[in-house]
């Protein structure tokens, strides 16, 4: 199968890369290096026996169309966007133009080229806004708090559209927070790179508010394996991607300091606006429907995680 990747050069999007190749799949790479890095691709555009092809170009080309019917992939994994939701509130008409323009050059391009599904990477932190409960299922009601949120929700809600009027298939995958291999920690966000990133280099890190918070940390590579399997699966749907546990930023740090090795206690800094108090997603129905669940537990995950760092250092 030929498929296209946006934003494959970066975090989850290379790795994604890498399994796909794995499958057997033959892989075109649309990603402009804002945030990724080539060097993310580096194991996949050395292999031979597989096809790794990468483009470097804005998903807001004119060119995005042509590159697209050329190469014809069968399905899309969209996860090319603009992330940072600090940055999207400094900048939103930057980040409306990038990940709502963007993804409509996209799908205008899938349309044309006959591409059969878009697998598209939304954002349960973001999407449902303030949880009314947790963990959170999709039939919670959608009120991001964020222009971040707001911008993966209306790409969500266009793709029922294009689904309706042009008969693309998609699955929109709201993700947890995802960790791993090639998180990078310079980026501003993604507390477990950041911890282990400046942990390792004989820095404290800071924790916002009192450290009771919670997230759901799901490991890249549980993350990647739901995408594939929406390849085939979970048609016209939104589909949650986590673990359901929660796990405070305080355990969170003692954990991954004590895989480090430093005693330390972090640094306190006052709570940020809108930083939820408790985060975490059902994903029963990524179980039902495209036969998933994770399988890498947090202390697993996190000691892959640190030595990945440690290696890069």
């Amino acid at each position: 199968m030929r498929v296209l990747v946006t934003g494959g050069a970066g975090f989850i999007g290379s790795n994604l890369v890498d399994r796909l190749l794995a499958e057997g799949c033959d892989v075109d790479v649309v990603d402009d290096l804002s945030t990724g890095a080539l060097v993310n691709l580096a194991d996949a555009r050395a292999q031979r026996s597989r096809r790794c092809t990468f483009h470097r170009m804005d998903l807001r080309s004119p060119q995005l169309t042509e590159l697209v019917v050329q190469r014809s992939p069968e399905v899309v994994f969209h996860l090319g966007a603009h992330a940072d939701a600090r940055e999207a509130a400094r900048h939103p008409l930057h980040d409306a133009e990038v990940n709502l323009l963007g993804s409509l050059n996209l799908f205008e391009a899938a349309v044309a080229a006959h591409t059969r599904k878009v697998v598209f990477a939304g954002s349960g932190a973001t999407l449902y806004g303030t949880p009314e409960s947790v963990p959170v299922r999709e039939s919670h009601p959608q009120r991001p708090r964020s222009h971040l949120g707001v911008s993966k929700k209306a790409t969500g809600d266009y793709l029922l559209v294009y689904r309706e009027h042009h008969g693309l298939e998609f699955t929109v995958l709201a993700l947890s927070s995802v960790y791993g291999p090639r998180q990078d920690p310079a980026a501003g966000s993604g507390v477990v790179a950041i911890f282990a990133g400046q942990l390792l280099a004989g820095r404290r890190p800071t924790v916002f508010g009192d450290g009771t918070q919670t997230r759901d940390f799901l490991f890249v590579d549980d993350a990647v394996d739901a995408f594939v399997r929406a390849a085939e699966r979970g048609g016209g749907l939104l589909v949650n991607v986590g673990t359901g546990v929660e796990t405070s930023v305080t355990d969170l740090y003692a954990r991954i300091a004590a895989l480090v090795g430093v005693a330390d206690e972090p640094q306190q800094a006052a709570a940020r606006p809108d930083d939820p108090e408790g985060s975490a997603l059902d994903a029963g129905r990524a179980a039902i429907q495209l036969g998933w669940k994770p399988w890498t537990t947090l202390d697993d995950g996190l000691a892959i995680t640190v030595d990945w760092y440690r290696a890069q250092r």
